[in-house]
């Protein structure tokens, strides 16, 4: 059987598929950007058909610009957006709203009734996260209550709710399979980590019906296979995991205390904890890593809402920069005597301070103050997210390694950005030689579900560094750093207090 692989990784403002073969080596890829809608304060929202289009439209490139055709490719790894919200009926396939992101916090005030009821303790321990907005949970309940007809839809058994996962693999297949991979599951605040199955008390809790729900798998397996009219032949598909989980995976990071982060929109910091679950004692999250070949894997997540988000704010909404891979350069330039901060809570403030409430604000600006600074901020800000994210870590699991951490996403292509990171955290930072981990981790479980890529182990071998940044800072200066920074979250949040 072919050793090629077709990887989908459909992202919050992109989708791309990636063709690797059997030597881990991206041989074609298409990539599209796609709409993203904010019909309100706080909302956002995408329309899934433009997920399941882009999907199509890339993966098509992928295989041409490879040269293979469906009868060449194994199987089909999918790597998706976690927590986004599609619910679409079974009777047409058609979505009944657009899908609800992950960045969305619509649903902040049942959240925060939830947690004055009591009920966050009972949902951590049974679901390893916390309560919020964040989560799927509260924003199936939303569309259920306010899409016109959903509630009794639903309870008709019309209603399918998925993850895009989900959504993909119900496209593929044509309807046929309704699933949801054990990582993506995991981030619903519906499914016990434990028992990796759905709960029936959070069912209640957040009134939503078990009918549409789907059936929860592990990471490889039979998945079903692609529509013949969509790629000219049928194609298994025999790996899915949610993007962190499969950045994790990507980056082989299979052995308890080794630690990945991904800087992406977002910027997610993963621990493999091993076989055992932790409770957190420092707001980060309990998450299940990976399901392969019957090991369960959990890690401890830090999630930060605004990572690359910020960069693309200053191309974007300021117009200080015109390509985003610039900022590096021009931050590089910025004048080393001005200490300029930005808390880029721009959605609220994920780990570890949790507020939902929490605006994004800049401090230390002068006249001086210009595009060189601001970029400086912005990739500073995140460098300064994960410090206080691996603190949070050590100190929930003291064996989480300390000696390097693995960069994956768009952001660790910067050579600047990766050196200040490794200074800020005074840790060494391995970048890989491939960069398209997420894709690479999605299409290692297909291809070791199809039988033709090796087990963990042998994958592990093959990871090879691109370059490993060093700390070169002094640890007065860092301090300093830090400090401001530390300031700086805490005025935000004394500023999001005030404003309640």
């Amino acid at each position: 059987m072919s050793g090629y692989v077709l990887a989908i990784d459909q992202g919050t403002t992109s989708t791309r598929a990636i063709v690797f073969d059997s030597e881990y080596r991206n041989v074609g890829s298409g990539q599209q950007e796609f709409p993203q809608h904010f019909p309100q304060s706080g909302w956002v929202e995408h329309d899934a058909e433009d997920l399941w289009r882009t999907v199509v439209e890339t993966s098509r490139t992928a295989l041409t610009s490879a040269g293979v055709s469906s009868r060449d490719v194994a199987a089909i790894g999918i790597t998706n957006q976690r927590e986004t919200v599609v619910m679409w009926d079974r009777r047409t396939g058609t979505p009944i709203s657009r899908a609800i992101v992950w960045q969305d916090r619509r649903t902040a005030e049942h959240c925060a009734r939830l947690r004055a009821d009591g009920a966050e303790q009972d949902i951590s321990r049974r679901t390893g996260l916390l309560l919020d907005p964040y989560f799927s949970a509260t924003k199936i309940a939303w569309l259920l209550q306010h899409v016109p007809g959903a509630r009794e839809a639903a309870q008709a058994g019309h209603l399918a709710f998925g993850t895009v996962d989900s959504w993909l693999v119900y496209k593929l297949t044509g309807g046929r399979r309704h699933l949801i991979d054990i990582t993506n599951a995991s981030r619903t605040m519906l499914c016990n980590i434990e028992t990796a199955a759905w709960d029936d008390s959070l069912l209640s809790l957040f009134g939503i019906p078990r009918a549409i729900l789907p059936e929860i798998v592990a990471n490889t397996g039979d998945f079903g296979e692609t529509d013949e009219a969509l790629f000219g032949g049928r194609i298994a598909i025999k790996g899915i995991a949610g993007d962190q989980q499969a950045a994790m995976i990507g980056q082989a990071c299979f052995e308890p205390g080794m630690v990945k982060s991904t800087y992406g929109t977002g910027c997610f910091t993963l621990l493999n904890i091993g076989e055992e679950p932790v409770v957190s004692q420092h707001r980060l999250l309990t998450t299940i890593a990976y399901w392969i070949d019957g090991r369960m894997h959990y890690a401890l997540e830090g999630s930060i809402f605004v990572a690359g988000a910020a960069v693309q704010w200053l191309r974007d909404g300021l117009g200080v920069i015109d390509r985003a891979d610039r900022s590096g350069t021009l931050a590089g330039a910025a004048d080393a005597r001005q200490s300029v901060y930005l808390v880029p809570a721009f959605t609220g403030l994920g780990a570890p301070w949790w507020d939902p409430d929490a605006r994004g604000a800049l401090y230390g600006l002068t006249r001086n103050t210009g595009p060189a600074e601001l970029a400086k901020a912005a990739l500073e800000s995140v460098c300064f997210q994960t410090r206080d994210l691996l603190r949070a870590m050590r100190r929930d699991w003291p064996k989480a390694s300390e000696t390097f951490l693995r960069v994956d996403g768009g952001m660790a292509a910067s050579d600047w950005t990766m050196q200040r990171l490794a200074d800020i955290l005074d840790v060494p930072v391995d970048r890989p030689v491939v960069n398209e981990t997420t894709a690479l981790g999605a299409a290692w479980l297909a291809g070791h579900g199809a039988g033709v890529w090796p087990d963990m182990q042998g994958f592990s071998q093959s990871w090879k560094r691109d370059r490993t940044f060093t700390p070169r800072m002094n640890e007065v200066d860092r301090q300093t750093l830090v400090l401001g920074w530390r300031a700086a979250v805490k005025s935000t949040l004394d500023f999001g207090a005030k404003q309640r």
